[in-house]
């Protein structure tokens, strides 16, 4: 079984298939049961179970941490 990706808010993802309006990268703005991102393009939000959006994801970029940046 692989591993569950740890989701962080403010992480970008690039999506499998891109968005109707042609955006691929998204932004994790909810976390649970249901992750909740929102299309760089449009800014449609997007509510998705965690197990279809780990299928869904090609690439995580993880958000930068409070230390990074001070």
């Amino acid at each position: 079984m692989p591993k569950p990706i740890d989701f962080e808010i403010g992480d970008i993802l690039e999506l499998r298939k891109p968005h109707p309006c042609g955006g691929h990268t998204w932004t994790v703005i909810r976390l649970g049961a249901d992750i909740g991102i929102r299309c760089h393009e449009c800014g449609r939000k997007v509510l998705m179970p965690r197990s279809e959006l780990e299928k869904r994801v090609k690439k995580r970029i993880p958000a930068p941490s409070v230390e990074e940046t001070t």
